[in-house]
């Protein structure tokens, strides 16, 4: 079993709010990879691996693939071993400008769907 600073897989699905199968996957492809295993072999996660599951979440409705999350964390886990890395200060901006613009895409297409909702509404 874990230590109280671990949580097995259901815990981190409920807090989440991702599959196991969900979370299974990002395991297998590594792109979040838990922090240990029990003695039988089940993922032990702490709260920084949460937190890597929450960017990866808050990713997700901007439409980013998993090899773009992948270069995202990249980014995020060049920075904590070197914030003051100029190349990856320059990676976050351009990654910050892509965020902002499907976050206008996805604006755009609410309001669109709000618009055909309102077109239902007058029928």
């Amino acid at each position: 079993m874990g230590n109280p600073s671990t949580m097995h897989i259901g815990e981190v699905a409920e807090r989440t709010s991702l599959s196991l199968r969900t979370l299974r996957h990002y395991d297998d492809i590594d792109l979040v990879t838990p922090s240990g295993r029990t003695d039988g072999g089940f993922r032990l996660y702490t709260e920084e691996d949460v937190a890597r599951i929450m960017l990866i979440r808050r990713m997700k409705p901007l439409g980013y693939t998993l090899e773009q999350m992948r270069d995202v964390l990249a980014v995020f886990d060049a920075l904590s071993r070197d914030p003051a890395s100029a190349a990856d200060r320059e990676a976050l901006i351009g990654i910050r400008n892509t965020a902002e613009q499907r976050r206008e895409q996805l604006i755009s297409q609410v309001a669109m769907a709000d618009e055909f909702l309102d077109q239902l509404t007058r029928l």
